[in-house]
């Protein structure tokens, strides 16, 4: 392969890896991988049957999102507005909002729930900071300054990244407040076709009883369980209910699992909450019994864990979603879709699947970096290495198929050299008969025959030949030896390319394959760049 074409397939195939990996990579959920969950199902379980006859079910299509958590001056721990951190901050809001935009959008969703977690450091954050990574916020997922969508619903819980744990609830109540301006009310009920959604602070659920955020929570709780529960409810919670260590989270998981962690100010249980992984033990077994949920949709551990818990009003599955986010500790980001049953039958019974569930895949970012990173390797390694004196491609495409032309039509001809060869070592005589008919008769051809006389006078002059033979050839050796010499000495010795030259030469090649592979790919690569980020 010589240079131009090994520079056009470098090229070639740069290409494709970026637009998989930029673009293609995106469409896979939508297109192939993934689909809402009532679709999923066969057209007879999709109907419902009653004494009335057969109605098709109807559902509300909700996609799911948990954990954005934008990346901020707290989370790498690097300076503000140093380049490091805005190349961080750009790929990972870049990222999201491909992932939105192209995986989640195409799905075509009519409500959207975000389970928590919006920024890094929100607490902490400015409120210039928090205002701009609120605008962040919007960018990446398409809300207008209210943080709405004009065709489509949007509902958020808080997370402890949006508003911390109690400790912050009286250091700063300021942080409260602001979230509540922009995200709305903290705790509320809402009807998503036939099923309601209760959304709660879980962050205040486990502090002081006497302070005012837990005490509001807990008396919203308590104000929703006041009398009889007409509609199956789910608990929108973003710190996940109770579970026992190591409790199985189910095959959707790729990590390891997070046991309960609980850290309060100074040395005792008394002290207030700095953060916790799970609702406590009797507050979850309270919210079981009063809210009376079936169903919980949870965020906060950035990955996937399914389980059921149970109480003296039956079995109530709990899902935690995963992170949207490549930069939260899950290389396999997701989100939900969610078929919320809304139809109305005549005699008012509901379908136990009242609420279908699907885990959609998002592309693994780190995966394709990598990618990234070892196809520049070898890209280096190729133009630097690569022989300067190889053949052209076609040339070599050429002399295979003249091989194999050369070897199918030698496999053909086999068959009529073996024909000819036997004809070869037979005569044919004519035979005539006494009634006029003639014949011909095949008989094998005679050998010559040698006289042992003539075998021996053959062999003394063999040796009469092969002596003189072989003082003639000595003779020109010699002569050719003494003349090869002779040539040498009047011949300049050769000198061959210095190390530093071809290295030189090798670095100058290299160097002009590559700035053409660059050359055909950075304009491509910076438009699909700038093709996602820049509002449609």
């Amino acid at each position: 392969m010589k240079q131009h074409e090994l520079t056009l397939l470098l090229s070639l195939i740069w290409a494709l890896t970026l637009l998989y990996g930029e673009m293609f990579a995106y469409w896979l959920p939508p297109l192939f991988t993934c689909s809402w969950p009532h679709l999923l199902r066969s057209s007879s379980s999709s109907t419902v049957q009653t004494d009335s006859g057969d109605y098709q079910v109807d559902y509300v299509k909700v996609a799911v999102i948990a954990d954005p958590q934008l990346m901020d001056k707290t989370s790498l721990h690097l300076p503000p507005k140093s380049l490091a951190l805005e190349l961080a901050e750009f790929y990972t809001d870049l990222n999201m909002r491909r992932s939105f935009f192209t995986s989640v959008l195409p799905f075509k969703p009519e409500v959207i729930l975000f389970l928590g977690d919006y920024f890094d450091g929100g607490p902490y954050l400015s409120d210039e900071e928090w205002k701009e990574s609120f605008s962040r916020f919007r960018h990446i997922f398409g809300l207008n300054a209210q943080g709405k969508y004009t065709d489509m619903q949007v509902y958020y819980i808080p997370g402890n990244h949006d508003i911390g744990y109690e400790i912050l609830h009286s250091l700063k109540p300021e942080v409260i407040q602001r979230y509540e301006e922009i995200f709305g009310i903290r705790n509320y009920k809402l009807m998503i076709g036939k099923v309601d959604f209760i959304a709660i602070d879980a962050q205040t659920l486990d502090g002081h009883p006497h302070k005012h955020l837990t005490s509001q929570t807990w008396d919203f709780v308590k104000n929703i369980s006041a009398g009889d529960v007409i509609h199956p409810r789910v608990l929108l919670t973003h710190i996940p209910l109770f579970r026992r260590d190591n409790t199985y989270c189910g095959p959707s998981r790729s990590s390891s699992i997070i046991n309960q962690r609980i850290q309060h100010t100074g040395n005792s249980n008394a002290g207030d909450i700095m953060y916790q992984d799970y609702v406590f033990e009797e507050s979850s077994k309270h919210l079981l019994e009063t809210i009376k949920p079936k169903f919980i949709l949870s965020g906060h551990d950035h990955d996937q864990c399914t389980i059921t818990h149970q109480s003296k009003f039956g079995p109530a599955t709990e899902h935690t979603v995963g992170t949207i986010s490549w930069q939260q500790g899950n290389l396999y980001p997701s989100f939900m879709l969610l078929s919320v049953y809304n139809s109305t039958l005549p005699t008012a019974s509901i379908p136990e699947e009242t609420l279908l569930t699907q885990i959609c895949y998002l592309p693994m970012q780190a995966h394709i970096y990598i990618w990234y990173t070892v196809l520049f390797v070898l890209t280096l390694l190729a133009t630097l290495f690569w022989p300067t004196s190889g053949t052209s491609l076609w040339h070599q495409f050429c002399t295979f198929f003249g091989h194999c032309k050369q070897l199918m039509a030698s496999i053909f001809s086999r068959s009529e050299t073996k024909d000819k060869d036997e004809d070869a070592n037979y005569e044919y005589e004519m035979m005539w008969e006494a009634d006029g008919s003639m014949h011909l008769v095949k008989k094998p051809l005679n050998a010559p025959t040698v006289n042992s006389n003539d075998r021996s006078l053959g062999e003394r002059g063999n040796v009469v030949m092969r002596s003189a033979a072989r003082k003639n050839t000595a003779q020109e050796a010699d002569l050719s030896v003494n003349v090869d010499m002779a040539s040498a000495a009047r011949m300049p010795p050769r000198t061959g390319k210095s190390k530093t030259t071809i290295i030189i030469q090798r670095l100058i090649r290299a160097l002009r394959m590559v700035t053409v592979i660059a050359a055909v790919n950075v304009p491509l690569y910076m438009m699909l760049l700038f093709k996602d980020w820049i509002d449609k």
